[in-house]
């Protein structure tokens, strides 16, 4: 169970039970630590497994943790979201708590009946409207607000509301009258009733309490007030729990989520135990550096818990950094590149383009199409409830009346998908017809992922004897996954939102539209805000393995009011200079000047002039050639003197030191160091050369090159 584990994951593991705080930086194997914890503690007899209860945030992230804990052999742990959990318990009790009358229906969305509400205060909401307005009723519901209350709520959190404060509580108010004349609940008022169910009533209260009687929670930064209150609900005054989370990924402010329980998880839980995982196993030396010096500059609450990580991959290409003159011209360019990584082995599925709103999806999902990339916009639709993934659903069930149950499953399915029109070898260009092609061959792929894994076989049924793995058996396998939105992989580049690319991760990520404005968004106007932003950028960072591109538009259209580059960006030229056309190959010298420099010692990411320009932080050791610095600065001497210049104009004492450090051999490793230019490579490019090479500084000085006499 500990073999392969470093030793603050091992930590973590092997914690005694109680209050356990693990602060889990991006990509150090937090789910890792988390299952095996869970699983070190039910094979070594210490907890029983049907008495854990592991929650967290999205149906994906519970499927993970279920199987996991599957793999290594433990049974009977509950692992669910806070919804699904909450749900389970309050139909359980439902005829106890509602003296037999039926359980209200759950509400899918709040969109029609907002609209509705919205119609009897005398507002029109469009699909727009009635999204913010929900979303409005559903900060208010997980912040323990009521509709009554919303209005100093409100002024005290700093809310941008869609409409005055006054008339958005007559909404809420009309919509809690809707909800309870059409015998509806919200998954809010779920959460809510769970924890009533607990607090009101004793008897329930012991059973859940018998039940469940060890807690893991994950992201913990994303709780709000109303999840707090039921987890403590289920404790009931307990203290083994253990909960994980890192505050430098708290992004979720606007929905109610705080990061306060996390900050305070020690004083709250006197004796608590808090470990930090800090080696970043998913990202290079290079993301994670730029990682560190981007959230090196947090301020504020959520700045105490700030993680320093340190990477463990080997290193590989620095971040790109990008200026582009207008938006169409930087989506051009990204799906231009999209394209190459693809055709040079980089899947599809491996590739990401974020950026901070949805609106900003558009012109990418455009540039792809005409590059012919199919993409695969995240969060724009659940897999299981797009139109083609039914139907073909309804095709794949009504299959199983023709198709002989002895048919291999991937033909089986093949074959059933033709009822829709769909081939394997007839993938359409890029585009939404692409992207419905990708959707289904989905489908193939989990079919052949599942073929090869299949289920386990009853108890009693012979082992030997291996159940062939029938379209029937698929079919309910799709039930499954579409119950619990575990949906399969599709193969197309991702556009996604920072907040919705939190918890995912590719190989290569594009960073897009980092300008003022857009990150941080005109609508943060408090430091608490401007840090939140700030997170999201760190967050969209951490999403990378090995290759990262950031990049913004100086114009948002072809001649447009020029923007300045987002303040989170360390070193982009903040002249609004330095700019590329869709197509054009950057300028070296606006290449270099983007460029993420990189400690040659330890890989962090310099920031200050004088570090990129030695290429090594101040605390790392110096390697500096003494004799070769001492014959430059009397060469320095000699040709200032002889030009009539200060000798800073030659060159500064950092630039000399740089190449006493660096000992160049080449005009390409001469240009590479920061203050030196194409005019100085020129003017004194063969003399630092030769000096390097152990010339000495008379025989220098004699070229007639540099008609200097010494």
């Amino acid at each position: 169970m500990l073999a392969g584990l470093d030793p603050e994951q091992r930590a973590a593991v092997t914690a005694p039970a109680g209050p356990v705080c693990i602060l889990a930086g991006a990509g150090t194997g937090k789910t890792r630590a988390v299952t095996s914890r869970i699983a070190h503690r039910v094979l070594t007899g210490e907890v029983s497994g049907r008495h854990v209860l592991a929650v967290t945030f999205t149906a994906r992230a519970a499927a993970e943790l279920r199987a996991r804990l599957t793999a290594l052999g433990v049974s009977g742990v509950q692992a669910r979201t806070f919804h699904a959990a909450a749900l389970r318990q309050v139909r359980y009790f439902a005829p106890r708590l509602l003296a037999g009358r039926a359980m209200p229906e759950l509400l899918d969305s709040k969109a029609r009946l907002v609209t509705l509400a919205a119609a009897r205060v005398g507002l029109r909401a469009d699909r727009a409207a009635a999204r913010d307005l929900a979303g409005e009723i559903e900060w208010a519901k997980s912040s323990l607000v009521e509709p009554g209350e919303y209005v100093v709520a409100a002024a005290k959190a700093l809310r941008d509301t869609p409409h005055e404060p006054a008339k958005v509580a007559e909404v809420f108010v009309a919509y809690e009258k809707l909800k309870r004349a059409n015998g509806v609940i919200d998954f809010e008022d779920m959460l809510r009733a769970a924890v009533w169910g607990i607090e009101e009533h004793p008897d329930v209260a012991e059973q859940v309490r018998g039940q469940y009687r060890h807690f893991v929670v994950d992201e913990y930064q994303d709780v709000n007030p109303l999840q707090q209150r039921l987890l403590e609900a289920w404790l009931g005054g307990r203290d083994d729990l253990t909960v994980v989370g890192d505050a430098s990924q708290t992004i979720y402010s606007f929905t109610g989520a705080t990061s306060t329980y996390l900050v305070d998880f020690p004083r709250r839980h006197r004796g608590a135990t808090v470990l930090r995982l800090v080696r970043d196993y998913r990202s290079t030396p290079q993301v994670v550096g730029l990682a560190n010096a981007v959230i090196s500059q947090a301020r504020g609450t959520e700045a105490r818990l700030r993680l320093e990580l340190r990477g463990q991959r080997p290193p590989g290409p620095e971040p790109d950094l990008r200026i582009f003159t207008d938006e169409p011209a930087e989506a051009a360019a990204v799906a231009t590149r999209c394209r190459a990584l693809v055709d040079a082995g980089t899947p599809a599925r491996e590739i990401a383009v974020l950026f901070r709103t949805n609106a900003q999806s558009e012109a990418y999902e455009k540039a792809l199409t005409e590059a012919e990339v199919p993409y695969v916009v995240q969060g724009a639709e659940r897999f299981f409830e797009r139109a083609e993934v039914r139907q073909a659903m309804v095709a794949l069930r009504a299959a199983t009346r023709s198709i002989p149950g002895e048919t291999p499953l991937r033909d089986a399915v093949v074959e059933g998908l033709s009822a829709v029109g769909w081939a394997p070898d007839a993938a359409p260009a890029g585009g939404a017809a692409r992207e419905r092609w990708e959707a289904l061959a989905a489908l193939v792929g989990l079919a052949d992922e599942y073929a090869a894994t299949p289920p386990v076989l009853p108890i009693g049924e012979a082992a030997a004897v291996q159940r062939l793995v029938t379209l029937a058996d698929f079919n309910d396998e799709l039930a499954r996954r579409a119950a619990q939105q575990h949906v399969p992989t599709v193969e197309g580049v991702t556009l996604a939102s920072l907040h919705s690319a939190k918890g995912l991760e590719w190989d290569a990520v594009f960073l897009v539209g980092l300008s003022e404005g857009t990150l941080p968004t005109t609508y943060a106007r408090t430091a608490e805000q401007v840090e939140e932003e700030r997170r999201l950028l760190y967050v969209g960072i951490t999403r990378a393995r090995e290759w990262l591109w950031l990049s913004y538009a100086v114009a948002r259209s072809p001649g447009g009011r020029a923007r300045r580059p987002s303040r989170f960006l360390p070193q982009l030229d903040r002249s609004g200079g330095g700019t590329e056309r869709a197509g054009a190959a950057p300028k070296r010298a606006e290449r270099r000047r983007n460029q993420v420099i990189s400690c040659r010692i330890c890989g962090a990411t310099l920031l200050a002039g004088p570090d990129r320009k030695l290429g090594r932080c101040p605390a790392c050791p110096s390697d500096i050639d003494e004799d070769l610095y001492e014959r430059l600065r009397d060469w320095r001497a000699r040709v200032a003197a002889a030009q009539k210049v200060p000798a800073y104009v030659v060159f500064t004492d950092a630039t000399i030191t740089a190449l006493a450090e660096r000992r160049p051999g080449r005009r390409e490793e001469l240009i590479a160091i920061a203050g030196i230019g194409p005019r100085k490579i020129g003017l004194y490019g063969e003399p630092v050369l030769a000096l390097v090479d152990g010339a000495a500084v008379d025989d220098v000085c004699r070229e007639k090159t540099l008609k200097i006499d010494p």
